[in-house]
């Protein structure tokens, strides 16, 4: 009788125990082991198995997402519209300057952002307070597929993200061998109208637009958003206007606007329309990307 009373009265003390050691193992963070190298150059401390992950711009959330650790998301940043199953995560803030008591109170394992919208200030105080930062630098087509693959890297689910690029690269082939042959109809995209903006040769959506089976009037002014004259656009010639949908620059603006109806896009209501997944340097770009070919070539 004895034995099993001090029986009991161990493992009675053992039990409690075990389960604040399973409590603590659970809300402390991943390990980190790791040293990989960002896109930036920078050697970050990266746990094993990231679990607590916040995403500081909206491509990083939807890559995130594609490879398939969304689960692992406590929050996203401001401005994020795809997957639409992000949208129930908490925001931290813009994508400049978020939140350091919002990032801090989610005890996160791995921050993910880019550049060159991330703020190298909130890197350098998220850092000395020693949460792991990681940066992507998604510049171009080929700057995607490398992010998806660093993303994978970071989060330790690289056969995921390799698996992701094969069938991104594959759908973008696809487009161009469909669009090859024929005709490359001639479009200026006005991201803003007053001073007008548009995009250059290093932008992402002017390699967009070329993979759809067009060509941006614009594309051999070496700034990414130059600005442009009225008659620089005139010069240019532009077959359509390539506008996004639901965007505030319209034909409706455009026609009201000074030197715009000069322009026979404008006066004969040539326009080519996109949603605003063409913005975001992310896999969900390629769904853009195959909608805007069918524009160009239905």
């Amino acid at each position: 009788m004895k034995r099993t009373a001090v029986f009991h009265r161990c493992i009675g003390g053992l039990i409690p125990g075990l389960l604040l050691a399973v409590v603590v193992s659970q809300t402390l963070p991943a390990q980190a082991s790791r040293i990989l190298t960002d896109e930036t150059g920078r050697r970050v401390l990266v746990p094993d198995h990231p679990q607590r992950v916040i995403c500081l711009s909206p491509s990083v959330t939807d890559t995130v997402y594609a490879i398939g650790a969304g689960e692992d998301v406590v929050a996203i940043s401001d401005y994020t519209k795809y997957p639409q199953a992000a949208l129930v995560k908490p925001s931290v803030g813009d994508l400049i300057h978020p939140s350091l008591e919002k990032i801090l109170a989610l005890h996160p394992d791995l921050v993910l952002g880019s550049v060159p919208m991330g703020s190298t200030e909130t890197t350098k105080q998220l850092e000395r307070l020693g949460v792991a930062v990681y940066l992507v630098n998604p510049q171009g087509l080929a700057g995607v597929m490398r992010a998806v693959q660093s993303v994978g890297e970071a989060l330790n689910r690289a056969p995921a993200a390799t698996a992701l690029v094969a069938r991104l690269q594959g759908r973008v082939a696809a487009v161009r061998e469909r669009t090859q042959h024929l005709g490359r109809p001639s479009v200026l995209m006005p991201v803003w109208y007053d001073p007008i903006v548009t995009i250059g040769r290093h932008a992402f959506i002017t390699e967009i637009i070329e993979a759809a089976g067009a060509r941006s009037v614009t594309g051999d002014i070496e700034a990414d958003w130059p600005h442009v004259s009225m008659e620089a656009v005139i010069a240019r010639a532009p077959e359509a206007l390539l506008l996004v949908r639901g965007g505030k620059t319209t034909l409706e603006v455009l026609e009201d606007r000074p030197g715009w109806a000069a322009l026979p896009a404008v006066r004969m209501r040539r326009v080519y329309y996109v949603d605003d997944r063409i913005d975001l340097p992310s896999p969900v770009a390629i769904d853009a990307l195959e909608e805007l070919a069918r524009e160009f070539h239905p």
